[in-house]
């Protein structure tokens, strides 16, 4: 077979610069760490890869929004702890408020501390967020969520929870007007009170549930009468309807039942007076309860029976209130815990992604070193024989 110098030089000429383009790929995989630069070094590798790098993004972007209802939920958290705090001071100050040698001038500045309180609890309910919005705003709020109007606090926001993520909700917010303003009123079951046309210098406690099955949801009162010579009794009435207790006789501090309810009567009632049992229903909140206390405490006016009442309501309130908040803010915690297993999760999926992208991609710098190595000296053999062959000319032979 003939071959020609010219087919001889360009078949060398390819050879080097295929031997030239190898080491170069080399050099640039060593020099970048990867195996897989570009799509057309290993298909199959580079998508692999993609996917892994696409569920990265989406891991990075599910955490970001893990940090915001992390933030969130501290936030929330850390107010209602504070706010708890605040109550039992205020809890304190009404225990005091009902000592028997207090004065008018004592229990009007008992009346101005709860009054700072309420200021500080309004405060905490409006407190800010880390995104310039309302913490307890529910689903969104540009303006303060609560509003100190004439008739007591209002809710000015929007009810319910922000919540995001495409995977997992996850709460941004709270619903501050269920949290701040939807506690159960009285004992959580029913509601005592005295009627305000009372005249004598009696009170009724919070009571509680003795027996939950006898239990009848109704409306009933207590009325008192003089049976004579100055013993009182009393009518309980359900629903307006007499009942089987009619004429009992009263003692102060001994124990009512009615119904599965039970509750104390203590003190002086005059005859006619009334005492109520409701049944609980949502919507207490600590801002009222506070204002009807702080209402009875600067007027000097009231009696002891009336003071009495008004604490032990105040109280009641105040105790039911605090319940419904600690319970808010075991909410927020438990929500705080699951918020820290989703970013386990994600931890270790975001490892698990990078491994694959890594397997994928990346270069075995060993491997790639002595690759590197023989194809260097193959280059290098390559264009010495280059050399040899191109004195091997005719042209060379005549000289």
């Amino acid at each position: 077979m003939r071959v020609s110098t010219a087919s001889r030089y360009e078949t060398t000429v390819d050879s080097l610069q295929r031997r030239q383009a190898d080491l170069s790929e080399a050099q640039m995989q060593m020099a970048s760490g990867k195996r897989v630069n570009r799509p057309s070094d290993d298909p199959t590798a580079a998508a692999r890869a993609e996917r892994a790098h696409i569920a990265q993004q989406r891991l990075v972007a599910e955490q970001r929004s893990v940090d915001v209802s992390r933030n969130a939920m501290a936030l929330a958290e850390a107010a209602l702890g504070q706010a708890g705090e605040v109550m039992q001071q205020a809890r304190e100050s009404m225990v005091a408020a009902g000592n028997a040698s207090y004065g008018p001038g004592e229990r009007a500045a008992v009346a101005k501390h709860l009054q700072q309180m309420r200021g500080q609890l309004l405060s905490l309910a409006n407190q800010h967020d880390a995104a310039g919005g309302y913490t307890f705003g529910g689903q969104g709020s540009t303006s303060q969520p609560f509003l100190d109007a004439i008739g007591g606090v209002v809710f000015a926001g929007t009810a319910g929870q922000a919540q995001v993520s495409a995977s997992e909700q996850m709460p941004v917010t709270v619903d501050g007007e269920n949290i701040w303003l939807g506690a159960r009123s009285g004992n959580g079951v029913f509601v005592t009170g005295a009627a305000a046309a009372n005249t004598g210098k009696a009170w009724v406690d919070a009571g509680g549930v003795t027996s939950p099955g006898a239990l009848t949801g109704d409306p009933y009162e207590i009325v008192f009468s003089d049976s004579g010579g100055g013993v009182m009794v009393y009518d309980v009435l359900q629903n307006g309807a007499p009942t089987a207790i009619v004429g009992a006789p009263y003692t102060s501090g001994a124990s009512i039942t009615v119904d599965g309810m039970s509750f104390d009567i203590s003190g002086t009632p005059a005859a006619g007076d009334v005492f109520t049992l409701d049944p609980a229903a949502p919507g207490l909140d600590v801002f009222d309860a506070l204002d009807r206390a702080i209402a009875v405490l600067q007027d000097g006016t009231s009696n002891g029976g009336e003071v009495s009442q008004a604490v032990s309501n105040g109280l009641r309130d105040l105790d039911g209130v605090m319940g419904h908040l600690q319970a808010a803010r075991s909410v927020a915690g438990s929500a705080l815990s699951r918020l820290d297993s989703i970013d386990s999760r994600n931890q270790d999926r975001a490892l698990w992604a990078k491994s694959v992208q890594s397997d994928a991609e990346d270069l075995d710098m060993v491997q790639a070193v002595s690759d590197f190595q023989n194809q260097q000296t193959s280059y290098q053999a390559a264009l010495q024989t280059y050399a040899m062959v191109q004195r091997l000319s005719l042209f060379d032979y005549i000289k």
